[in-house]
């Protein structure tokens, strides 16, 4: 359901003016019931200044009528024919110029690490240009000795979701391409959630854990050495000046 321009001051307005219930407001403007009753309390939405959604061409008269006779009615946004067959403007994604900078950084770790993506599945991704990209890979950028690659994910720039789904694009691409693959490209086409899924390193069967150093073969020579090389207890106490005079000499 579509909501209001403005939905916080719509529904200080809607307070303010009308006998619409708690519910119906916050069902209409998208928020919680309780916020609603805070603004009437005055404890939220405090300085908010009321946005009239009749003068606004948002609720005719009648609408809100029908609300105030009725606890279950439901308010419906007055239909806009202007707005009809409206598409959706086409183009880069919008970076606010606080994280423009590092875009290139971006840039350079999904093309250091996932090579796959085609420079319109990055362009969408992190809101870029395709010469930008090219010139990131080829490493003719101006700036690209001071570049680090760090995640568009880390650095806000595209959702988890929408790097994996990219990924997982490429990867059915180059799938039906018929295009080898080593094991490290393989798991880079893997999703974020099966790549944590798999396990970092092959386990060893309890039953022989813990033999892993020692070998399953020996050598019978080895062994005839080490019994030959047995000490015998009583050389221990034959202490160096010891012999059989010195027992001779005792009374």
């Amino acid at each position: 359901m579509a909501k209001p321009l403005m939905a916080k001051a719509t529904a200080v307005w809607l307070v303010d003016n009308t006998t619409i219930s708690f519910k119906q407001i916050a069902d209409f403007v998208g928020m919680h019931e309780l916020e609603i009753q805070g603004i009437a309390d005055g404890d939220v939405a405090a300085g908010v200044k009321g946005f009239d959604p009749i003068a606004n061409n948002q609720l005719t008269q009648d609408e809100i009528d029908a609300a105030e006779s009725d606890p279950l009615h439901k308010l419906k946004l007055k239909f806009n024919a202007a707005a009809v067959g409206e598409e959706k403007r086409r183009g880069p994604r919008y970076t606010p110029l606080s994280k423009r900078q590092d875009r290139p950084n971006a840039i350079l770790w999904l093309v250091k690490f996932h090579p796959e993506l085609a420079d319109s599945q990055i362009a969408k991704l992190v809101g870029t240009t395709k010469p930008t990209i090219q010139s990131i890979r080829e490493r003719t950028h101006w700036n690209i000795s001071n570049m680090q690659p760090i995640d568009p994910v880390a650095l806000g720039l595209c959702k988890q979701t929408e790097l994996d789904a990219a990924v997982q694009k490429a990867a059915a691409k180059r799938a039906k391409e018929g295009v080898p693959m080593d094991d490290d490209e393989r798991r880079k086409l893997l999703s974020t959630e099966q790549s944590l899924g798999m396990e970092t390193e092959p386990k060893i069967p309890t039953a022989i854990e813990g033999l892993e150093t020692f070998s399953l073969g020996g050598d019978d020579d080895d062994e005839d050495d080490r019994s030959d090389d047995k000490i015998d207890a009583d050389s221990f106490f034959n202490l160096p000046g010891d012999s059989d005079d010195d027992d001779d000499e005792q009374p």
